[in-house]
This record gives C-alpha cells, structure tokens and sequence, in this order.
C-alpha cells in the first residue's frame, strides 16, 4: 500500500508538469491570436478610413460611401471588445507566469516572450 501511493504522488506531480505545459500552450495561444485581432481591427479601421476618403474625393456614390462607412464603424466598434478579451487573456497568462516553478520549461520562456511583445 505503501509503495502504491508514492506511485500515485509521482504520476501526479507529472501530470501537474503537463497540465502546466498544456496551460501555458493555450493561454500563450489565446493571447497571441487576440494580438493579431487587435491589430487587424485596427488596420481595418485605418485602411476603411482612406478607402471612405478616397471614394468621397472620386466622387463615388454617396450608397457606396455610405456602405463603406457603416464597415468602418463595425470595425471601429469591434476595437474595445477585442483589446477586453485580449486584457483579459494577459490576465490569466500573468496568472500562469507568476508560478515560477514551471520557468524551466520550454513553454514557460514562449509564454514569456509572447506576454513581453504584447501591450495592453
């Protein structure tokens, strides 16, 4: 019995380790992936901005300009709900991060490079 639940303690502590590892893959890969929304909204809002302005200096028709704007706006509008997920993601991966036992691991210095290149 004695033996058995060394055994048990051993197996456990390994899967925290890959629980850890998995963990740190996933909220490293949420944060990465709401980075590139933010900026992807935000360049859209940018290139639809000169897109409008270029149509207006064309004279395009006013539907079409129109049409452009209300994309722009949906864009503008998708902005602050996409930098909240993101804030919330950096959260939760400074979260896993400050457990320094697992800053040995590989995925531990990914995390740690992923958080430093993202502002929030």
């Amino acid at each position: 019995v004695q033996m058995y639940q060394k055994e048990a303690v051993v197996s456990t502590q390994s899967t925290g380790a890959m629980d850890a590892k998995k963990q740190l893959r996933i909220k490293s890969g949420v944060v990465k992936r709401l980075n590139k929304e933010v900026q992807m909204y935000q360049k859209e809002v940018v290139d639809g901005e000169l897109k409008v302005q270029q149509m207006k200096d064309e004279g395009k028709d006013p539907y079409d300009i129109k049409k452009m704007g209300e994309v722009v706006d949906e864009s503008k509008a998708m902005v602050p709900d996409a930098r909240n997920r993101l804030r919330k993601a950096v959260e939760d991966l400074d979260l896993l991060l400050e457990d320094k036992s697992s800053a040995d691991l590989p995925e531990y210095k990914a995390a740690q490079e992923i958080r430093d290149d993202v502002s929030v």
